[in-house]
């Protein structure tokens, strides 16, 4: 995250220039890359480096972000914006799946992987494997993508713009000029607004995803749910399974018919409700616990999703095409600040709840949910007029 804080604006700004698809394919060819030697790493310092420079080379998701508004028409753009948020999304859930199915496979699949090969001696370096070879497919697949770049460039021309041809006629000439001065993106509140809604509730969405996995291991005597990791990795990956179905049916309905402020607004909402219910799920066992479980994870995801998607269409509403590169690159600088943040902050709010079992004020985990409940009331709070401001088409 934090290489990827010092280097987003710079690839946004290349992605308007040169084009979105080679700043995509720069991306996942580094994921091949950095992440095959992030899981072979010798020591703590290997792998702080080689995670740097996977943040630094993959200025990925803005382009993205770019990419998906310019390929679908106006009317689909919320379903355009919902894609990339849903793979976001489902990335969030499925890695950490993944890597409790795949880690450590000559402990857990003693009968296929000897302690004496390549994973015996780098226990983590199958997951990692399993997704650069995933990364792989998707730049070879990357290559024959079109550009949209040049798609309706500048907005009110009919034609390819020739700004000498225009300045000869007076008219025409101040529109040209204000037309080829970039407005500065750091005085557009409406886009500013929304970066800033963005990072709280992507700092709550890592804090979270952090949080659950340690909540779901924790013993039932902390107030965790005494799950293994494979455990984990299956409720993980059926909260993947259910994002992808609503966010691809359901969420451009939503939005299309109550805003993405109203969505963002309620989705913050109703993840309070259902966040407030987990301590209270620790307490059931069996299989009303699986359903209780899986039912809150899927929904909570749902929410949290539906609800970045709204902020993603506010960021991309609020500025020009040949802007949008680096309003994606100013707001992924931002956020991955704050994420960076999340699951240290996380990690260390969990350790010290636990240590209060006996507290009077929210004992154990309560206390946990509770922060997060607050930092996603921030979110919300922040919303409403006069701080979140909408461009208005």
């Amino acid at each position: 995250m934090l290489g990827r804080a010092f280097t987003s604006v710079i690839w946004g700004l290349v992605a308007d220039r040169y084009g979105r698809k080679p700043v995509i394919l720069i991306g996942t060819a580094s994921v091949v890359v950095f992440n095959t030697l992030f899981g072979l790493s010798l020591n703590f310092w290997m792998a702080i480096i080689t995670r740097f420079c996977l943040g630094s080379f993959n200025g990925l998701l803005g382009p993205i972000k770019a990419y998906a508004m310019e390929t679908f028409r106006d009317e689909y753009q919320g379903l355009a914006l919902s894609a990339v948020s849903t793979a976001w999304g489902i990335g969030l859930i499925i890695g950490p799946a993944i890597g409790g199915f795949l880690a450590q496979p000559a402990t857990q699949y003693p009968s296929l992987f000897s302690q004496d090969s390549i994973f015996g001696k780098f226990p983590f370096f199958l997951p990692c494997f399993a997704i650069s070879v995933f990364a792989f497919l998707v730049t070879i697949i990357s290559l024959w993508i079109p550009e949209t770049l040049h798609n309706h460039k500048y907005d009110d021309d009919d034609e390819s713009f020739d700004p000498l041809k225009d300045l000869s006629h007076d008219p025409e000439s101040n529109k040209v000029v204000e037309r080829n001065e970039k407005s500065s993106l750091l005085n557009n509140w409406p886009l500013i607004s929304s970066i800033i809604v963005y990072c709280i509730f992507s700092l709550h969405d890592m804090a979270y995803t952090e949080i659950f996995s340690l909540w779901a291991n924790s013993p039932r005597k902390y107030g965790g749910l005494g799950y293994s990791t494979a455990d984990v990795g299956s409720v993980l990956a059926f909260s993947g399974f259910g994002l992808l179905i609503f966010q691809l049916s359901l969420y451009s309905y939503a939005e299309r018919l109550l805003g993405p402020i109203i969505v963002t607004r309620i989705s913050g909402t109703l993840a309070m409700v259902i966040l407030s219910c987990y301590p209270l799920i620790a307490k059931l066992s069996g299989l009303a616990l699986t359903l209780a479980v899986n039912s809150a994870s899927v929904a909570k995801n749902v929410l949290s999703t539906s609800a970045i998607t709204g902020l993603f269409i506010l960021q991309n509403n609020a500025v020009r095409q040949d802007q949008r590169g680096a309003a994606n690159g100013i707001a992924m600088t931002a956020m991955s600040l704050f994420k960076a943040i999340g699951p240290a902050a996380a990690g260390i709010i969990f350790s010290w709840s636990e240590k209060r079992q006996d507290a009077a004020f929210f004992p154990g985990t309560q206390m946990v949910f509770f922060i997060l409940n607050v930092v996603l009331a921030l979110g919300v709070l922040l919303t409403f007029k006069p701080f979140l401001a909408e461009t208005q088409h």
